[in-house]
This record gives C-alpha cells, sequence and structure tokens, in this order.
C-alpha cells in the first residue's frame, strides 16, 4: 500500500484555499534494446519463457545427426574438437541463431594437414565486420581478452576460416535479425509484468490509493505524524499483509490504481508467453501456456514443432557446412541430416515405408531412391 500524504504543509492562512487536482497523462511506453547482449540479459538469463523456447529448439536441432560420405568431413562433425562433442557445439550455434540471429564458427588449419582439424563456436557479441571499400565482408576481428584477432580470408581462393551462418535482417546485409528481437515487446511485458506481480506481493498485496480525510479543515499535526508512523511500521510490506487498517477521524481509503483483476493479469502474461514462443517456433502448448488451441493434440503440435522450426535450421545448417568445407577438403562435400534417426519423425518414416511397399511400379532402387537411402 502506497498512501499518497501531503508531507509539505501549507501555512495556516491557505486553509480556505480551493482544493486542487492534479492530473497526469499516460507516459511514453519504455522499451529494451533489440542488441544481442540485451537480448540474452533480459530473455535468456531473466525470462523462463525465452529461456525454455530457445533451449528446447537449440537441443532438439542438436540431436538430428549430420552425416556425409567424404571420411575426413565425417570426422569431423563426430568430433569438432579433441575435448568437445558436437552436440555441444552445434547446441551453442543454434542457442546463438535464437538469441543474436547470428552464429560463427571458426575452422582451425594445422600446417601441413589438409582439411579442417577443429571446429570451435565463437561469441557473436565478441564478433566484429571488416569490410572493404564496396562494404564486402575481408575479415573478422575476434575481441579477447588483450586487443582483437584477426581472421582473414584466403587470399587465392577467398576462402574464410569463419563460417558465419545468420538469419535474414532487412535492414542490415551482414549481421542477421535475432528472432527474440522481434518478441522485444513481448519480453518486456513479460518481465514487467513479473516485476509488477513482485512489487504488488511486497506491497501488502493491495494496490496503491490514498487516505482521505473527511474532517473540516486539514489534519492536526499530530494526527498526521501518528497515522504516519503507524502506516509505515504496521501496514507496509509483505510481512503485513492482510492486516486490517482501522480508519477513524473521518478518514476513508480510495484506490488508485487498477486491480490484478481489472488489468485481467494472467491473460495479459499469457498472451505474452504466446508471442514469445511463436517468434522462437515454439508451439505454446509445449511450453504449457493454458489458452492455445491451435493444435488438437500435443503430438500434432509437436510434429509442427520438428517441420516448421527444427527441421529448417538443420538444413540450413547442413548446407552451409557443405559449401564451407568444400576448399579445406578440395573436393565437393556433402552433409544431410539424418531424418532416420529422430523419433519425432518415425511416423511419418514408417507412412512413407508403407507407401513404397504398396508401390508394385517402382523397383528395389527406385524405392530406396524414393526413400532417401543409398543404392
Amino acid at each position: 500500500m502506497n498512501p499518497i500524504w501531503p508531507f509539505t504543509r501549507r501555512p495556516s492562512e491557505a486553509k480556505s484555499a480551493p482544493s486542487l487536482v492534479a492530473l497526469s497523462q499516460l507516459g511514453e511506453a519504455r522499451w529494451g534494446s533489440r542488441e544481442g547482449a540485451a537480448l540474452t540479459r533480459d530473455g535468456y538469463l531473466a525470462n523462463a519463457i525465452a529461456y525454455r523456447a530457445v533451449r528446447m529448439v537449440a537441443e532438439a536441432a542438436a540431436s538430428v545427426p549430420l552425416v556425409t560420405d567424404h571420411e575426413g568431413a565425417a570426422r569431423l562433425i563426430r568430433r569438432p574438437q579433441p575435448d568437445g562433442v558436437a552436440a555441444d557445439l552445434f547446441e551453442a550455434a543454434y542457442s546463438q541463431l535464437q538469441l543474436t540471429g547470428n552464429a560463427f564458427l571458426e575452422g582451425v588449419q594445422l600446417s601441413g594437414e589438409a582439411g579442417i582439424s577443429a571446429l570451435y563456436a565463437l561469441n557473436p557479441a565478441m564478433m566484429r565486420p571488416v569490410s572493404d571499400a564496396r562494404g564486402w565482408v575481408e575479415a573478422w576481428a575476434v575481441r579477447e581478452r588483450h586487443g582483437e584477432r584477426l581472421i582473414r580470408r584466403d587470399g587465392e581462393t577467398g576462402w574464410s576460416p569463419v563460417l558465419h551462418l545468420k538469419l535474414f535482417n532487412p535492414v542490415s546485409d551482414v549481421m542477421g535479425l535475432a528472432p527474440l528481437g522481434a518478441a522485444r515487446r513481448a519480453l518486456d511485458l513479460h518481465n514487467a509484468s513479473a516485476d509488477w506481480a513482485k512489487a504488488l506481493i511486497d506491497n501488502s498485496a493491495k494496490p496503491s490509493g490514498a487516505l482521505v480525510y473527511g474532517g473540516h479543515g486539514r489534519m492536526p499535526p499530530d494526527q498526521y505524524d501518528a497515522l504516519k508512523d503507524e502506516l509505515e511500521g504496521m501496514y507496509s510490506g509483505a510481512a503485513n499483509a492482510g492486516r486490517p487498517l482501522l480508519l477513524e477521524g473521518g478518514l476513508d481509503w480510495r484506490p488508485m490504481s487498477l486491480s490484478p483483476a481489472e488489468m485481467d493479469f494472467l491473460e495479459a502474461r499469457h498472451s505474452a508467453a504466446r508471442e514469445i514462443a511463436l517468434a522462437l517456433g515454439v508451439p505454446p502448448m509445449l511450453l504449457g501456456i493454458p489458452g492455445d488451441n491451435t493444435y488438437s493434440n500435443y503430438k500434432e503440435a509437436n510434429l509442427a514443432f520438428w517441420r516448421l522450426t527444427i527441421l529448417p535450421l538443420v538444413q540450413k545448417m547442413a548446407a552451409s557446412l557443405s559449401v564451407w568445407l568444400d576448399d579445406p577438403f578440395q573436393t565437393e562435400v556433402t552433409v544431410r541430416p539424418d531424418l532416420d534417426r529422430v523419433p519425432a519423425l518415425s511416423a511419418e518414416r514408417d507412412a512413407l515405408w508403407a507407401r513404397l511397399e504398396g508401390a508394385s511400379f517402382a523397383t528395389g532402387e527406385e524405392k530406396r531412391r524414393l526413400a532417401g537411402l543409398q543404392p
């Protein structure tokens, strides 16, 4: 409870002056920054909905195996680092794509050895593009503990040791657009509602208001000081929630803000949560957000999540790796996702095999090709 008090008393001769009413206009809304560091802080680190949605996308995409017929590239993808596994590397890359719209992989080449020996994920917050006079990126500056490290393209082939994956950004030709940035307003609304709820609980779970003195003239100074001390000591804070307030001497309580029910507080939070999940490509049903009837059941929502969100990300990663690995391995490398090892797509795979089994007009090799299998 936040009573409003006339802390500055007027002179006694001004008692007969007419009452003044101050009206305040609704201030302009303040929205957070759309920069990657701010989105990571306010979303992934401080919002449960955004954190869980990003984790679901990254972990699901990283669980899809990437395969290739090239022995060296297959060894690199299976074990990209001497002390790391592929799941950790790709999970970091997919998470950065959701948070900042960019993901960077650095290929380490050892002298005297062909191909790439290791892959490392770089933090997009530490990356700075270095462009030439025409605006083309000719190098990447990586901010480290002591200065910057410049990673340039190969002078002969133009191949870059840095693989840059980005999501389409209509306002930038170099850096990608973060999906969480499109949900910035919903993210701010969801976080602000949590802060408001916590402040309301700390304030005895009662909205702000004013104690109106209904007596003649002004309240005597001794009564004013006594009532002020009583309110601060006995009726403020979460520990005093629910304690009844005894009004006497012509005092009347008048609320001056909307209650949670009048604000439709829960529905506003659920609506903001649905927008956050929508921007990240996760059906709200999978996050346990009530009020979403887009899908008839959980199985249908999960299949849509894999088909519309996970597979495009994985195919983007596979296509980028295929083109990027051609130069260092000096041959055409084709990286593809092994969808037969994805449990979520087993029902679709079984239906495809059943249709191919009944296709008597196709040969065995044609059926294998239609199923995506090797001859």
